[in-house]
Order: structure tokens, then sequence, then C-alpha cells
């Protein structure tokens, strides 16, 4: 029995110890690390009991000897010994996939070879340089037409141009960076305009267009907005403004120029001038210029001749465009007692009498000055020097003692606004009798407005259900409208009215009554 134990032994290990050494050794890669390999730690050697005695477990002498007779038959033929079997080898994972597998050699890193061949990355394929050719032939292209359009817009202005601009030769830019940059703006300043190139419409022939226009603004000139904890916002007329806009209507042809649009700028016109005798026209916020993100009210959209024009205003911003034709008034703060929009009539009156060519120099000497106390002191002199001539040329009339007595007013022939002159007294001055013409004619027509009021308001209450008549009641009816398709017999036709049909309020002020 020993000696078959003897003889199986060596041969089971050496066939485990082979079918380890198969599993271990796979196929090497091209080039692999060198592992420093750490050699086996040396085993101790079984001490074998003496010879004389009969030994206890002869079977595991047995075995121990079979093991170390593999264990140098594994030495001489190159593979590692034996790991003993109490030591657990860990199972490797597979590089790919994670999963365990039989595999217990180490892990080798892979490197990356160089295989000859030339890399793509900074190629360009045959479209890609097509595309990057053509993109660049395109923005010389560009570039060259974007040169001549600039060469071309510095060119010489041309009539039709300056007639367009309302323009003189004199008057726009000379050199060619200026007319340039003139041209260039207009292509992007389409938003920034006025909704019309006219504001007004031509004005009348004479004699009854009236030789000056006057511009007002709303805001804390006419009126003012208050607020109080009793009645909240309200907007408070100026002291005066009715006084204001009638008389001095009768020199100018007033416009009402504001920032507001018109659904909260028209309804405060119309209790202004409930009959629209003193108004002209009405521009609001569409007819304003955008500079610089700020209001600016420019007048040579106004179609009208710029040295006849006034404008009052409270913001300089507004009249930044034509500083030279404004006059900057200060806010009125909503006081009861304040007189500075009717301390100005003297100063409009007057140039409206004198008709000077142009009002900007008169404007630019008045600038920066409280104007009604520079004005009044002005015409003192003036009335001063009035008197002094008129003494040194009747000197016997005054010794003598003349009479008030002339044979215009004997026959009736005298005119009734203008006062008798008393005894040895000067006569009025020459703007002292249009003035009181002036206020004669304002009296008159307060008059006839007192005396006709009912009728004023029926024509009134006549025009608005005229103007709610065109307003159309369904969309078929606005593309009627819009389209010019006449309504059907006897329907009212709102289209192809006159600006003030018989029957109408201005009509009634024009005598075209029925």
């Amino acid at each position: 029995m020993f000696s078959i134990l003897s003889r199986t032994a060596p041969r089971r290990a050496l066939a485990q110890s082979v079918r380890y050494a198969s599993q271990k050794a796979p196929p090497p890669p091209p080039a692999p690390k060198k592992t420093k390999l750490t050699p086996p730690a040396p085993q101790k050697k079984p001490e074998t009991a003496s010879a004389g005695k009969a030994p206890e477990g002869s079977a595991a002498a047995a075995a121990a000897a079979a093991a170390k007779s593999a264990d140098k038959s594994a030495s001489t033929s190159g593979h590692t010994p034996t790991p003993p079997p109490s030591e657990a080898a860990p199972e490797p994972s597979s590089p790919i996939t994670g999963v365990p597998t039989l595999d217990f050699s180490p892990e080798y890193e892979k490197e990356f070879q160089r295989t000859g061949a030339k890399s793509s990355k900074d190629t360009l394929s045959s479209n890609e340089r097509k595309r990057r050719m053509m993109s660049r032939v395109s923005l010389a292209l560009l570039a060259l037409a974007f040169s001549g359009t600039v060469v071309y817009m510095g060119r010489d202005w041309e009539e039709e141009e300056l007639k367009a601009k309302k323009l003189k030769i004199e008057d726009a830019p000379s050199s060619r960076w200026a007319r340039t940059k003139e041209r260039f703006t207009d292509l992007f300043d389409y938003f920034n305009k006025p909704a019309w190139p006219e504001l007004l419409p031509p004005p009348y022939p004479p004699p009854h267009q009236k030789p000056y226009t006057l511009l007002l603004s709303i805001d804390d000139l006419l009126v003012t907005s208050t607020w109080d904890r009793k009645n909240g916002w309200r907007t408070a007329k100026r002291p005066g403004v009715d006084y204001f806009l009638g008389y001095i209507s009768q020199f100018y042809e007033v416009v009402v120029f504001t920032s507001q649009p018109y659904y909260t700028a028209g309804p405060i016109l119309d209790k202004l001038d409930r009959y629209g005798f003193y108004i002209n026209y009405r521009l609001f916020r569409e007819a304003t210029r955008s500079v610089d993100g700020k209001i600016v009210k420019d007048l040579s959209y106004l179609n009208r001749d710029l040295s006849k024009v006034v404008m009052l205003d409270t913001d300089p911003e507004h009249a930044s465009a034509q500083p030279e034709n404004s006059i900057i008034l200060p806010k009125w703060n909503g006081d009861p007692k304040d007189k500075g929009l009717v301390a100005m009539i003297p100063f409009l009156e007057s140039i409206a009498i004198y008709r000077p060519d142009d009002v900007r120099p008169i404007l630019k000497a008045y600038a920066g000055k409280d104007i009604p106390l520079e004005w009044g002191r002005k015409e003192a002199e003036m009335k001063a020097k009035h008197i002094a001539e008129w003494q040194a040329k009747n000197k016997h009339k005054i010794s003598s003692g003349g009479s008030g007595f002339s044979f215009g007013s004997l026959l009736g022939l005298s005119d009734p606004s203008v006062p008798s002159q008393p005894k040895n007294q000067p006569p009025p001055t020459y703007l002292e009798m249009k003035r009181a013409e002036a206020q004669h004619q304002y009296m008159q027509e307060m008059k006839y407005v007192n005396d006709n009021r009912e009728e004023l308001e029926r024509l009134l209450e006549q025009d608005q259900k005229a103007m709610a008549a065109q307003v159309p009641g369904s969309l078929w009816e606005a593309m009627d409208q819009f389209r010019g398709v006449q309504p059907p017999p006897g329907a009212p036709n709102p289209t192809g009215t006159s600006a003030h049909p018989p029957g109408s309020v201005v009509a009634a002020a024009e005598g075209k009554t029925n």
C-alpha cells in the first residue's frame, strides 16, 4: 500500500502543475513590459523521522516527498512553483468587460504604435477648400461693393435730393465725408423720423394765410397735471390760457405741437378749443423725431418758412434741432396766480404787427432773458421817444392850445376801436393802435360766441355724430372703405366730404350755415 501511494502521488502532482502552467502562460504581447519577478521564498525541509523508529503517518510523509520532487521538476522546466493551497489567488477581471475569467496572467498595458499613415487632422477635403475659397471671394466682393457705395454716397448733391430734404445748396453739407455721412444716416434713420415728410399742408394763398406760425406745447405751458388726496390726478388750465389762445390767434397760425400721443392730448385740446376757432392744426407724438433716445421737434418737417416760425416750449431738448426759432419758458407748477403766459402776448403781437423778414435774429437777441420784462423796457423807451418827437414837432400847437375836433369824427369815419385823442396829448404809437384794434376784434369774437352758444353746441353735436357715422361697423365695411368702394344708395357716405361741411361749427364761423 505504501508503494502504491509513493508511485501515484508524484504523477498526480506533476499533472496538476503542468495543467496550471498551461493556463498561466498566455501568448505574450508584441512588446511586453519586463516585470521583475521576485524569487519564491525558500521552503523549509520537513524533518524526517529516524530510521530506527516506525514513523506515524507514513502516508503524509510520502505525499510531502512527492510534492518536493514535483517542485524540483517544475524548477528545472522553467515554470513558477505552485503556490501553497492555503493562499487563495484573486480572480482577475476581464480588461474589457469586467467579467471574471480563468486567466491568471498579469495584465499587459497596450501601447499605441504609429503605422506610418498620414493624419487627416490638418488636411482639408476638396469641398472644404472650395467652400473656403468661395467665402473669401464673397468677402472680397462685399468689401469692394461697400467701398463703391461709400464713394458713390459722397457725390455732389442733386437737385431732387435738395428738394426732398428742403435744403438749399448753401445749407447742405459740402464736404465728401459730410455728404456720405448724411446719406448713410438717412438709410437707417427711418424709424427715428416723423411719420410724414410734411407735417402741415401747404399754406393758403394770401391774404387768407396768416404771415407767421406759432407752435405751442401743452405740458406745463398751457396745462399741467395736479394731484391731491381728495380728487387724485386732475388737469388744470393755466391762468389766462383762454384769452391767450383767443387773442394771439388773430396774428398767428396757431399749431399745437406736443410730445403726447393723440389719445391723451386730444381730449385736452377739445376742452381748450371747444369749437375749433383758435387752433389751426394739432401735431402729436408721431410728428416728433428721436435723437439719441430723446424727443425732438424738428421744424424742418413743418412745411413752413422757418424765418416766420416761433415755437414756445418748456423743454430745451424739444427745441434742440432749431434753438434759434424757440422760446423756452419756465414750467408752470400749478400756481393759480401765474401770469407768465399772458405776459408773453405783447412781445408776440409786436412781432406780428411789425412783420420782420426773419424772426430768428430777434429771438436770438432775447435768448436767456426775461422776455416780458425786457420787452416792457424796450416798449417804454419807444414810447418816450415817440412822445419826444411829437412834442418837438408840435411846440406851437401845445403853447397855443389845439382842439381835439376832427372832420372824421364829425362824419362818423373814425375807427371806433381807437379811443378819441385827448386835447394836447401825443397820439398813440403804431403798436398801441394795432393793439387796440386787436383787442376790439377779440371782444367782438367773444360776443359772437356768447350770443350763439346754443347754436354752436348743436352744430358741434352734429359734427360728432357725423364723425361717429364714418366709423365702420364691421370688418367688411372697413375693407370696403380701404378699397374705396362706394356705399349702397341710401346709406350715409362719409367719404368725399369737405373739411368743414355746411352746418358745421367752423362753417358757421365762416358764414356757411344753412
